[in-house]
């Protein structure tokens, strides 16, 4: 290399380490777009459903009665079912495992139709699957995951729901209880484990939000825990503060502003912006964006496919007057997911600039995802537009956030079967990972290894845990350590359930003995339930944005 090229090329180092260390000591470094890699060409069957296990494993699924995916059950398994409206003897998976470390998968074997069906992980890690369609309208369905590829669904529980949930919503909550709420022409909710004698509770405010029988616009109602242990539930474009307990609406929230509905299937998004113990855990501020007009599906329905919702709307719904604070997205969107990264920053990811979410509603995919970045003031920049993928991902994809930082996206089936070939938009059976900016070998020294956790699971509410990292570039008076868990969610029909975070108290770090780049800090657990439903969280040392991979912690 030339002396000349030689110096233009340190100079322009030494101007992006100064750009990264500038970043750096205001608690965020600079964005750039990331990149896309393609982990499974050919997963046999499209995500239509996913979450991300403590087991670092991803279970995914889609549904039984379309008839044959594109992958075998394993060692000769079949499922006769006389209920299938496709194939009453079915040897086809439609669902799959997919394996973190060794980037392959397994199939698993599901028995009746998950369809539009809901979820969520219980306090051991469970993951309990509800509803669905016909003969899945009210089955339960449970997977306990392992890490020895020895595990499946459990299809044999003769619990059921009490009402039929096609296209209803799960949390968590505090009491080892999962809230199941709503469905297509469905207006009450019920809980799971049902408790004696116990049967659903009305709720009038899913009558209220159904635009009519033909499009309900309130299907997969957006619901989060509050901080006083109430539930968020927003539909079509209103909210209410709901004391699940006594079946009491405490609140009714302003009407969300903006031309068009923002649930399925005009189909925004939904996330609770991460909860910090620098105000107790009591902040609560949720964020709604894209959606469609109030046309959207008539025209869709006529061949006409209108642009989507561009905006987004954030309101703190434990103020005392809560409004909603309006912005707009760079382009239009509908169909897409929004997942807490590790940082705390909002990725927006997947989804189609003009239609709606049914069959062959849409088109003009959105193959750009958006970083936002929620805690720069107001009048800053506070989106970013991302690297694009080559896939469209419309109508029933997926995305989860995995425990190495990158988030995995699968699914798109646009279609009432899978149709792979002579359509603009074939059914998606690739797997791919997102890696977001903080990932890229530029931030290498300022990224946390988690060395030592103790103890390391069954964590007690308000108590104390020790984690010792390390990071090679060191700590200095500049830095901004903190620690985050994540609860991952059930995601399907651009729906996260029971997705949360929480920004924990800790000491500062001190360096270990005999030690030039290994700290230690005391890390307390959140102090209730309510702060943090009972299960499994991936736990991220985060320095200066940059977040190490995390480690499984279990709070109970």
């Amino acid at each position: 290399m030339k002396m000349s090229s030689v110096i233009q090329y340190s100079c322009f180092m030494m101007v992006a380490m100064l750009n990264m260390w500038s970043w750096y000591a205001a608690g965020q470094v600079a964005v750039n777009k990331g990149r896309w890699q393609l982990l499974v060409k050919k997963g046999g069957v499209s995500a239509m459903h996913m979450t991300t296990t403590y087991k670092n494993t991803v279970v995914m699924f889609d549904r039984t009665n379309f008839g044959p995916s594109q992958l075998l059950l394993d060692n000769g398994r079949c499922r006769d079912n006389p209920q299938d409206q496709a194939l009453t003897h079915d040897c086809w998976a439609h669902s799959i495992e997919y394996n973190i470390a060794t980037n392959t998968i397994r199939p698993l074997m599901l028995f009746t139709d998950t369809w539009c069906s809901s979820g969520a992980f219980a306090a051991n890690g469970t993951l309990v699957q509800t509803g669905g369609w016909r003969d899945g309208g009210t089955d339960m369905r449970y997977f306990v995951p392992c890490s020895d590829a020895s595990c499946d669904w459990d299809n044999s529980q003769p619990v059921k729901l009490l009402a039929n949930r096609w296209y209803a919503s799960n949390q968590i909550l505090p009491d080892n209880l999962i809230i199941v709420v709503g469905g297509t022409g469905v207006f009450n909710y019920e809980f799971v484990p049902r408790r004696p004698g116990e049967g659903t509770y009305n709720l009038p405010f899913l009558i209220q939000t159904r635009t009519s029988t033909q499009v309900e616009n309130n299907l997969y109602p957006f619901l989060h825990l509050s901080s006083d242990g109430n539930l968020f539930i927003f539909a079509n474009r209103d909210s209410i503060l709901l004391d699940y307990k006594n079946n009491v609406v405490l609140k009714t929230f302003p009407r969300m502003p903006g031309d068009g509905p923002r649930n399925y299937p005009s189909t925004g998004s939904s996330v609770m912006l991460p909860l910090s113990a620098s105000n107790g855990f009591t902040k609560v501020e949720i964020l709604i964006c894209g959606g469609c007009p109030d046309n959207g599906f008539a025209a869709a329905k006529a061949g006409n496919f209108i642009p989507a919702l561009r905006s987004c709307g954030r309101m703190v719904i434990t103020d005392a007057n809560p409004s909603w604070s309006m912005e707009d997205m760079p382009g239009p969107r509908t169909m897409s997911d929004m997942l807490i990264l590790p940082n705390g920053e909002i990725l927006i990811i997947n989804g189609a600039a003009k239609g709606v979410a049914s069959w062959d509603m849409a088109n003009t995919p959105v193959f750009t995802p958006y970083l936002y970045r929620h805690s720069l003031p107001a009048g800053q920049q506070r989106f970013y537009v991302l690297a694009a993928t080559g896939i469209a991902r419309m109508y029933h994809s997926t995305a989860n956030v995995l425990p190495d930082g990158r988030v995995m996206v699968g699914g798109s089936n646009p279609h009432f079967n899978y149709i792979l070939t002579g359509t603009q938009f074939p059914t998606e059976l690739r797997l791919e990972a997102y890696s977001p900016y903080y990932l890229d070998k530029t931030y290498a020294p300022l990224r946390p290894r988690i060395t030592a956790m103790s103890p390391r699971s069954n964590i007690a509410y308000g108590a104390t845990f020790r984690v010792t990292f390390s990071i090679s570039s060191g700590v200095t008076s500049n830095s901004n350590v903190v620690f985050s868990v994540y609860a991952p969610p059930f995601t399907t029909h651009t729906t996260s359930m029971s997705q949360r975070m929480l920004s924990l108290s800790a000491s500062s770090p001190v360096l270990v003995p005999k030690s030039t780049n290994v700290y230690s800090s005391t890390v307390q657990a959140p102090p209730s339930a309510v702060a943090a439903p009972p299960g499994y969280y991936m736990l991220f040392v985060v320095n200066g944005g940059v977040p190490s991979k995390a480690r499984w912690v279990h709070f109970s």
